[in-house]
């Protein structure tokens, strides 16, 4: 095992590797309850949703870890999932079965462009200084995720977003694990981020502000509801709406994807001379279980960006992904025990990750204008529009422009003024109503 995944040359162990996949598995878990919820919008049956969740990512996530051999987990991504049942299915009037077709066309051409590295080409395309701007802002991205979770910052209708109550116990939850967190942090205990994890939940649980669980094993849902419903509508993919709706899935997981590895491939240290080792098996992983969930019956799956816990914990290696892997299969039948793990335990690794991630804003050349400019827009897009995708839109439809202006514009790689082209038709899809 230890040859296999090269613990050594990547100075880790099992022992560390053991602890960032079930660091990464606590992190993401909240999945398994919230895609069901979502897609039960949609009139989906929330159990075979359940079941089809932990398949899918568990597959991606093994497959990354077996075959990439990264400690990056996939999963039904958040975001898309909520397109596909309130935007499609509710908003569009398409009936589910229909938008799964639409899921499992867009997988199809996913591995396409995967097979004919495409994919691989755009990702090595960006420059250096872009990809600081993805992991960073993929880091502010997290962090605000997180400290909206936790409570501490909330909707506010005069000022956007604003503080949030100190009344609301809970919110002291996230308060606890984060000053534990940090203070481990600090002092560099090993498994700081898993630590203050269960010092919060032990805490919710001592004061009651998190229930005990009244069962600790229950049976997998069956899948029978959903499971080929993708493939047997695939013919109902006859319309340009339709075929609008394809595409915005392709996009959107797509450029998600493409931030996150490229962000989690920077903080873990991976990436040499501006390029990520292996990106294209990574890319085929991610793409495989997009095809595998449209069949199991999700909504599209993509490269997660809490794997950054597990990252931050110590995961080198895919024997950290392939305990994730295991952790999601198990926890098909430990569902019970789940609902422990809520947003205020997680909310803290969730910020600390976004401090460790922010750290790679350093390396970009601000006092370049060129450089800066859509460089801060990647890294101040992402957490203000709520997704990793738009915030790259904003960057890279901006670095064209700017490195002309500079009189720099025959540096800038061909595939970069490509990308100027498809993110503006990109932005102007999502804004189709």
């Amino acid at each position: 095992m230890s040859n296999y995944f090269k613990l050594n040359e990547l100075n880790t162990n099992i022992h560390t590797e053991v602890l960032a996949g079930f660091t990464t598995f606590i992190s993401m878990s909240y999945i398994l309850f919230v895609n069901p919820n979502v897609l039960g919008a949609a009139g989906m049956n929330q159990g075979a949703v359940f079941t089809a969740t932990a398949l899918s990512a568990a597959f991606g996530t093994l497959m990354m870890g077996l075959y990439a051999k990264y400690p990056i987990a996939t999963a039904p991504a958040l975001g898309i999932n909520a397109f596909f049942s309130y935007s499609v299915v509710i908003g569009m009037g398409v009936n589910w079965q229909t938008a799964l077709a639409a899921v499992f066309v867009a997988s199809l051409i996913f591995i396409l462009i995967t097979i004919f590295k495409l994919r691989e080409v755009i990702i090595d395309a960006i420059p250096s200084d872009l990809k600081f701007a993805i992991s960073s802002g993929i880091g502010l991205f997290i962090a605000f995720l997180g400290l909206h979770q936790g409570g501490l910052i909330v909707a506010n209708k005069s000022t956007v977003v604003g503080l949030g109550s100190f009344t609301t116990p809970t919110t002291w939850l996230t308060i606890i694990g984060l000053i534990v967190t940090s203070i481990l942090m600090v002092k560099r205990v090993p498994g700081a981020i898993f630590i203050g994890m269960a010092v919060t939940a032990i805490a919710g649980l001592i004061t009651g502000l998190i229930p005990m669980p009244h069962h600790v094993i229950s049976g997998a849902p069956s899948l029978k509801p959903t499971f080929g419903v993708g493939v047997e509508y695939f013919s109902h993919i006859n319309t340009i709406q339709l075929w609008v709706v394809v595409l915005t899935f392709l996009l959107v997981t797509f450029f998600d994807t493409a931030g996150t590895l490229v962000g989690l491939a920077q903080q873990a240290g991976f990436m040499k001379d501006n390029k990520m080792p292996r990106v294209g098996k990574a890319l085929m992983s991610d793409s495989s279980a997009m095809l595998v969930g449209s069949i199991l019956g999700t909504s599209p799956v993509g490269a997660y960006v809490e794997s950054s816990a597990g990252i931050a914990v110590g995961g080198r290696s895919g024997l950290t992904s392939v305990v994730t892997a295991i952790c999601f299969i198990l926890g098909m039948f430990f569902s019970p025990l789940l609902p422990v793990v809520t947003n205020q335990v997680t909310a803290p690794a969730l910020i600390i990750v976004g401090v460790l991630m922010a750290q790679s804003m350093k390396r970009v050349h601000w006092e370049k204008l060129e450089i800066a400019i859509p460089a801060f827009l990647i890294v101040i897009g992402m957490p203000l529009t709520y997704s990793i995708s738009d915030g790259m839109a904003l960057g890279l439809i901006m670095y064209p422009l700017t490195m002309i202006a500079a009189k720099r514009g025959k540096e800038v790689h061909p595939i970069m003024y490509a990308l100027f082209f498809i993110f503006i038709v990109f932005i102007a899809i999502l804004n189709v109503k």
